[in-house]
């Protein structure tokens, strides 16, 4: 934990960078979305929280009706502590819940929720905002009945919106999941009945998945952007036209997603403070997309949220041939074909979609399109 002087200079140099980068941005653009995440932003005291909400508001007009979110970790927040956040202007609330079984939290060690989570729910309810909750499966002591339960108890809440998320193991990246190992992890076919019971729970509840990995309410404008074929996903997640632009991101860490290129902050909090406080930003790395990459980025993510894409409307929306969209992907009609015949997608004339079934393996076809991931020899964490 940083002590109170480092988190007030902290956030004193997110002040300063914000002011940096709107400085080189046009003012008459609008706030169509603020997201606060990338761990745990309630950690810091609410009232640095508002401060910042204040600032980022008062640089730039909104759009009608922003998405203004935050993620909570209900384990460290107190009743005047959602007290206080209710004040400070947020449309959404995303709830880290992983699983109401304490002792799955404790073999992952994380707090169990301070307050009863339908208590949260109610306070958040009478604020008029909207409500997410992120579940977690693949943990130690899961089994498909427990998430099962875990599903149930979630969806009984009825929040807005709700994320069951494959828990990723990546030890040769994060030494610590190896503790995990130990207590033991569910096998592939256990995590894909978690994932299925899960599924059908929330189904049954009346939610409609979305992606990946949600679930929404019917009325919820994720669910009619995939209707129309108009879904779309930044690094905050799934978003709708309406809400989509560039992501600025701000802090360590932070990557900003703009139209033909990455940026990406430093991790080090002391630099990040001295360099923001020179008046320079801390961008470490950064990467500039060629135009093939910005296609497979296109194809991408049309298929990662809507589960269709139509070469020709691809085409035309980045004013290429369609011949040149199938050049920038990895095109290979016998592997697509292979996969048809596994029942994982259809090939239309001019289209690729999902079958329901092969839905969850939407990452092993994206894969197949992407030209980097030709002889690869990089591990990535398993889709389910």
């Amino acid at each position: 934990m940083m002590n109170d002087d480092v988190v007030r200079e902290y956030v004193d140099a997110l002040h300063r960078e914000i002011d940096l980068v709107a400085a080189r941005l046009d003012g008459n653009r609008k706030i169509s979305q603020i997201h606060y995440g990338g761990g745990s932003p309630t950690a810091i005291p609410i009232n640095y929280i508002k401060e910042l909400n204040d600032h980022l508001l008062s640089l730039m007009p909104v759009i009608d009706k922003p998405e203004i979110a935050i993620e909570c970790h209900p384990g460290y927040l107190t009743i005047e502590d959602w007290e206080q956040l209710v004040q400070c202007g947020f449309t959404r609330y995303s709830l880290g819940i992983q699983d109401f079984d304490e002792r799955v939290l404790k073999a992952v060690n994380r707090r169990p929720s301070l307050l009863p989570v339908g208590e949260i729910v109610s306070l958040l309810r009478e604020s008029g905002a909207n409500i997410n909750m992120d579940l977690l499966y693949g943990l130690p002591y899961q089994t498909p009945l427990s998430f099962e339960k875990t599903a149930e108890q979630a969806a009984n809440l009825r929040p807005d919106r709700l994320v069951t998320f494959s828990y990723g193991h990546v030890p040769w990246v994060h030494k610590r999941q190896q503790i995990l190992e130990k207590l033991g992890l569910p096998a592939g076919d256990d995590k894909q009945e978690m994932y299925s019971r899960a599924a059908n729970v929330l189904h049954q509840a009346g939610y409609q998945g979305i992606g990946m990995d949600h679930f929404v309410l019917p009325d919820d404008e994720l669910n009619i952007a995939l209707k129309n074929k108009q879904l779309h996903r930044n690094f905050q997640g799934y978003c709708t036209l309406r809400t989509t632009g560039q992501v600025y991101a701000f802090g360590v860490t932070g990557i900003s997603q703009l139209g033909t290129a990455y940026a990406q902050n430093g991790r080090d909090i002391r630099t990040y403070i001295d360099t923001i406080h020179d008046n320079r930003l801390y961008v470490e790395r950064g990467y500039a997309l060629s135009r093939q990459e910005q296609i497979v980025r296109e194809v991408i993510e049309a298929m990662m949220c809507n589960y269709h894409f139509s070469w020709s409307e691809i085409a035309a929306r980045l004013s290429v041939s369609v011949d040149e969209v199938k050049g920038a992907v990895n095109y290979n009609l016998d592997k697509l074909k292979e996969m048809e015949a596994d029942g994982l997608l259809v090939l239309g004339e001019d289209a690729l979609s999902m079958t329901e079934f092969g839905s969850p393996f939407v990452r092993n076809v994206v894969a197949a399109l992407d030209p980097l991931m030709i002889n690869s020899e990089k591990k990535f964490s398993k889709p389910i």
